[in-house]
């Protein structure tokens, strides 16, 4: 896919299409694992004597648990409908312009081995153009996952996403569709180098082990090396983006981390962490192995 130094052998049309229906895969797939994520980061510390008791959620599969016995097992899938909206628009455009904007950053002329700083340069570059694009169908799919059980006769927030983007336009103004655009751009960029640099750098030094070859295994292993680099790595903007978005209360990205450190500790910023690489290296694996069949059957498609 984006290993080695050659220029992308299918068109961008081709390259985007692809992209998308792969995110878009791994997104129905993975999404039960964000769901919990999200819950997991947005549920706050109790302190003693406000009457908030014990965390409601514990672990990824005690909040799918949890999430599917009180809400419906429908539940796990909240977001999906803006989940996939972001994925054909941030996903088609961070992997289709990565190739394009690598070989920007390295001239027409370049002949070897593209550095790694090039290949997390272009990374940042396009996770960063993408999300900026895709913010508004990021907010909406939190919004949406952010809601649990409500009680008797108090109705949801929003009816579905489509409500969901009118009703805040309405309610909180077009640029209330881009809340959290500081944190968001910083998490997706980050994360985006992380993944596809991760991916190009694995992916080739196994290639280069006796006995491997480029196949579905060395997708895998190089799917799963993303995903953990990523986590690593995006894990804390990932919580401060998911907590600025769910909670109107902080007024930027500065007193959302500030508050969370002083509030829950530092181990806050790792919160969901399992459940977190759970979904990123479930999500990468999908999406990558996705990703290479697909170009080469829109490969197949374009050189026939």
């Amino acid at each position: 896919m984006v290993a080695g130094n050659s220029k992308s052998d299918i068109s961008f049309a081709g390259t985007f299409a692809s992209s998308a229906f792969a995110a878009c895969f791994a997104e129905i797939c993975t999404i039960p694992l964000d769901t919990a994520k999200v819950r997991l980061q947005l549920q706050k510390k109790g302190i003693a004597g406000d009457g908030m008791g014990l965390p409601k959620y514990k672990g990824m599969l005690g909040t799918v648990a949890t999430i599917a016995r009180e809400e419906g097992l429908a539940s796990l899938w909240k977001g999906i409908v803006p989940g996939l909206h972001r994925q054909c628009l941030y996903g088609g455009l961070r992997i289709g312009l990565y190739e394009p904007i690598k070989n920007l950053y390295v001239g027409d002329n370049f002949v070897g081995d593209v550095p790694l700083t090039t290949k997390i340069l272009a990374g940042l570059t396009t996770g960063a153009l993408a999300i900026t694009v895709a913010n508004p169908t990021d907010l909406v799919k939190v919004r949406l996952q952010a809601e649990g059980k409500l009680p008797a006769g108090v109705p949801r927030r929003y009816s579905g996403a489509l409500n969901a983007y009118s009703t805040i336009v309405r309610q909180e103004g077009v640029r209330a569709l881009w809340t959290g655009i500081g944190p968001n751009v910083a998490r997706n960029a980050i994360i985006n180098a992380a993944e596809l640099a991760s991916y190009d750098q694995v992916k080739q030094t196994i290639l280069k082990i006796p006995g491997f070859t480029d196949n579905v295994l060395t997708h895998l292993l190089s799917g799963l090396g993303a995903g953990f680099f990523a986590v690593c790595i995006g894990s804390p903007v990932d919580v401060v983006k998911s907590r600025m978005m769910g909670d109107p209360s902080y007024t930027s990205t500065v007193d959302c981390f500030v508050k969370t450190l002083k509030n829950d500790g530092p181990l806050a910023f790792y919160k969901g962490f399992i459940p977190n690489f759970g979904r990123l290296g479930s999500w990468n694996v999908i999406m990558f192995l996705t990703l290479e069949q697909a170009k080469k059957f829109v490969k197949s498609i374009e050189s026939s």
